[in-house]
């Protein structure tokens, strides 16, 4: 990945420190030691592998010397050595914490990636609350929005649209069991959610089908006509529309669009 090579806003242009043992290291450790030291210290151990100590090295520096410039570069760090080691609540409060404190600094984009990156390397099943989820789509949009030219855009983007149709797959499923207990007020909500938030995923297909099921079903004929004709409209090759014309042409109806319909007007903003 490229932040793993983005090594020149991980480092300043001062000299290393030499590494010496543990005594040395506790020597470091002393409230007075000058800042430039615990960063370089916290590189050393970094380039050593010793990703832990790193990490506690440059926590260290934070705590001791906050918004110095040594202070900012440590919460760069911090943010990718967390991520390194699978640590990712621990990067999101380090990411989110630079974000806030240096909202204008050409790296904030770079720590929402990782926040979104974080997130998205905890996203669960379908069938678990999706919070994380949401969280993960909410960092990517936020560094798409705030930087669209960084070099960090295109892979959010993929990532963003994987994101999506998790969170559309989510609504489908609860859609589909509220249609299952013919709750269908309840189960058009979760259906609408999909056709109009996440009308690009792989669901919006089945969304238009299940609308006209649920439509039909309360007996709202020109809305269920409507989903099918939009459903047809946009996807005419498909097991969907087949279904929901047969649907409509067992009652002695078929598709047939109102344009004043939100379905209508869902799909004439895209």
């Amino acid at each position: 990945m490229q932040f793993f090579l983005r090594m020149s806003i991980l480092a300043l242009p001062v000299a290393l420190v030499a590494c010496g043992g543990k005594d040395d290291l506790d020597e470091l450790a002393l409230n007075d030691t000058p800042p430039e030291v615990l960063f370089n210290e916290g590189l050393a151990l970094r380039s050593q592998g010793k990703l832990g100590d790193s990490t506690e090295k440059f926590e260290e520096l934070d705590k001791l010397y906050p918004y110095s410039e040594y202070s900012k570069k440590s919460l760069v760090n911090l943010a990718f050595l967390n991520y390194s080691r699978g640590k990712y609540t621990e990067t999101v409060t380090a990411a989110k914490r630079f974000v806030t404190l240096y909202p204008g600094d050409q790296d904030s984009a770079y720590m929402l990636y990782l926040a979104g990156q974080s997130y998205f390397r905890q996203m669960p099943d379908i069938t678990r609350d999706q919070a994380v989820t949401r969280k993960s789509a909410a960092a990517f949009n936020e560094l798409i929005q705030r930087y669209p030219d960084s070099e960090y855009v295109p892979d959010a983007e993929k990532k963003l649209r994987i994101v999506k149709d998790q969170l559309g797959g989510k609504e489908m499923q609860v859609g589909r069991y509220y249609l299952k207990k013919r709750n269908y007020i309840a189960a058009i909500n979760r259906f609408k959610t999909v056709v109009v938030e996440y009308q690009t995923t792989r669901h919006v297909e089945e969304a238009l089908f299940r609308l006209t099921e649920a439509y039909y079903a309360l007996g709202v004929v020109s809305e269920a006509q409507t989903a099918a004709a939009v459903l047809g409209h946009n996807y005419p090759d498909t097991q969907w529309y087949k279904d929901a014309f047969s649907l409509l042409n067992k009652g002695g109806y078929e598709p047939s669009e109102d344009s004043g319909s939100w379905i209508s007007r869902a799909f004439r903003s895209v």
